[in-house]
């Protein structure tokens, strides 16, 4: 791409020195960055890119693209620059156009909200393929186009916007008309998502989260709404623009109110456009009754509990939306296998059950210990610990919910990042002893994750639910001096067929 060109897509852009060099890529990184590339310097939180401009330089940055409030660090260098008001807003801009803005053709559904993104993503992005659609899919747990794995997003839900248009125009590339994406607060906040042209954005709930990042609740549901603000500003592609809202969850009201699009209700308590009744338990899943505006349907979804009969709704309303028929809207629900490390069990002839899920919060550690604990005989045995860098305080309300829900707790590691192990797994345990449990009696501490899991299956005996919570689909356990390989599920089968030989 030619910098003039670039410059056209970028309001308030100032160009410094030649417009007439191309580039063959945009980077943010200094580290990645390869010859004939754009660099763009973006303010981080610890980190500035704008001091290293020189490194970029020297690795053969073709051009700049700096904030125009860093001039003394950018001003004179040897190659032309692009001064713009916000270098991370302007970094989405330029992603889009270097990319050819691949979102204008396809539909592109956004789903945000803090519980159930990945399993209602995965949800619509199957309903939409199982009625025969080219599908794309950005989620937490996999990224991929037609069915076509693409690159791993690392340890953001929501890449930054050159992987994000790259995805997008991979996806434009395999044949897909429509991409589901994940909206996390982060990804909103930080405009990776700018020129993704929503047509679609659906809510699952909003509870308290990411206050180490936000700083109040205040802020993290104004980042949330910016995917509904944003359907108002999308080129029209020939779609009507439609808010998906969770009218059981008050921040529905917030949503609405931010846009002026066409507006699908889903819920089980308050009235609504799709709602369920009848829902009972069957086997590994539950049956309900399906209500529309138009029509009605008995449906069997195959995965449990009152929070995927919601995904279920929200992505009736999606797809309805999208003028897909009831009828192939309620075949892919039941023939839906679930998202990875959502609720997924692992069944090699063991007399108990083990079920992976990615509850990493005290409310969703609560709500699966809930659902379990109301469809079990035998004991609860929870695996789990906590992420670090993130609230501190979730680390004791985990240990309380555990401690009231469950009957046995192996407390270890989950992701600790930079902090220390064992001080997160002391907070945890505090708040399982506070609430009157006593080590070695109902919890145990047990550092390493892959050996937690091997006691407590160890432990568990017939009727039992061995719960592994907190990594879902992930496969390895970060720690401040490195990591280790713990896919939950495989760590799973390998101790029972240990435990269970054929």
């Amino acid at each position: 791409m030619i910098l003039k060109d670039l410059a056209t897509h970028l309001p308030g852009a100032d160009l410094v020195g030649s417009g007439e060099v191309e580039f063959n890529a945009i980077e943010y990184d200094s580290r990645r960055l390869r010859q004939g590339a754009l660099f763009v310097a973006v303010p981080g939180f610890t980190v500035d890119g704008h001091n290293y401009l020189q490194q970029a330089i020297a690795a053969g940055a073709a051009a700049l693209l700096v904030q125009a409030d860093r001039r003394p660090k950018w001003a004179g260098l040897a190659v032309p620059c692009l001064a713009v008001p916000d270098t991370r807003a302007a970094l989405a801009a330029a992603a889009a156009a270097f990319f050819g803005w691949p979102a204008r053709r396809l539909t592109v559904i956004g789903v945000t909200g803090t519980d159930g993104k990945t399993s209602l993503s995965h949800l619509i992005t199957h309903v939409l393929e199982s009625a025969g659609e080219r599908v794309g899919l950005i989620s937490t747990a996999e990224n991929r186009a037609a069915g076509r794995a693409l690159a791993d997003s690392g340890r953001f839900t929501t890449p930054q916007a050159p992987e994000v248009q790259s995805m997008l125009a991979e996806m434009v590339e395999a044949g897909c008309r429509r991409a589901v994406l994940e909206a996390t607060s982060h990804g909103l906040a930080q405009h990776r998502l700018d020129g993704c042209e929503f047509d679609v954005a659906v809510m699952t709930n909003v509870t308290s989260d990411h206050i180490d990042f936000h700083r109040s609740q205040e802020e993290y549901l104004a980042a949330k709404g910016r995917l509904f603000q944003m359907l108002d500003t999308a080129v029209d592609k020939g779609i009507v623009k439609t808010a998906v809202l969770n009218v059981d969850d008050s921040a529905h009201r917030r949503f609405r109110s931010l846009t002026q699009a066409r507006v699908a209700t889903y819920g089980l308590d308050a009235p609504a456009d799709v709602t369920a009744v009848d829902l009972r338990p069957d086997g590994w899943g539950v049956r309900f009754h399906l209500r529309t505006a138009a029509e009605e349907a008995e449906v069997r979804l195959g995965r449990p509990g009152t929070f995927n009969v919601a995904n279920a709704l929200a992505a009736v309303a999606t797809c309805l939306a999208l003028e897909l028929e009831l009828p192939s809207i309620v075949r892919g629900l039941e023939s839906w296998p679930g998202a990875p490390g959502r609720m997924e069990r692992v069944d090699e002839g063991q007399p108990f059950s083990v079920v992976v899920d990615f509850a990493h919060a005290p409310l969703s550690l609560r709500r699966v210990l809930t659902e379990l604990r109301s469809s079990s005989r035998g004991r609860i045995i929870a695996v789990f610990g906590c992420i670090g860098e993130r609230e501190v305080d979730r680390r004791y309300a985990m240990g309380q919910a555990a401690a009231e829900l469950a009957d046995y707790t192996y407390v270890t590691d989950d992701n600790p990042y930079s902090e220390d192990r064992d001080a997160i797994i002391a907070e945890i345990a505090r708040g399982l002893r506070e609430a009157g449990k006593k080590e070695g009696h109902d919890f145990a501490v047990v550092s390493d994750r892959r050996e937690a899991i091997a006691q407590a299956l160890a432990m568990a005996v017939d009727e039992d639910v061995v719960l592994l919570a907190g990594k879902g689909h992930e496969r390895e356990v970060h720690l401040a001096g490195g990591s280790y390989e713990c896919d939950d599920r495989e760590v799973a089968r390998r101790v029972l067929a240990e435990l269970f030989p054929a």
